[in-house]
């Protein structure tokens, strides 16, 4: 960001959608991408689902996406992710990175 608190219009953003599997509910993995998320700087949500996994979209520069991808990989230290599953998030991202409620 600038110093006005706007992107680089010159770095490409991107938005992915992920789902989060693996014992990734009741280990504070919501909390702990909200704080990942923001120290990068990133924008988008996270929520659990009723299938026991989480989902999230982060949506940012390419290099600060691809990084929080890598983290999530192995999530808060009582997680254990087996897979992620991402794609391509074509909605509009709202500012800022929030919780959503569960779904």
């Amino acid at each position: 960001m600038n110093p006005r608190g706007e992107r680089n219009p010159y770095k490409q953003i991107s938005s992915v959608k992920v789902l989060i599997e693996g014992h990734v509910q009741g280990v504070w993995f919501r909390g702990w991408t909200v704080e990942n998320a923001r120290a990068l700087d990133l924008d988008g949500w996270v929520q659990n689902r009723r299938d026991g996994t989480v989902q999230a979209v982060f949506s940012g520069t390419i290099d600060k996406v691809e990084e929080m991808l890598r983290r999530c990989n192995d999530g808060p230290p009582l997680a254990h992710v087996t897979q992620l599953k991402t794609q391509p998030h074509t909605l509009e991202v709202q500012p800022g990175f929030r919780v959503k409620r569960s779904k």
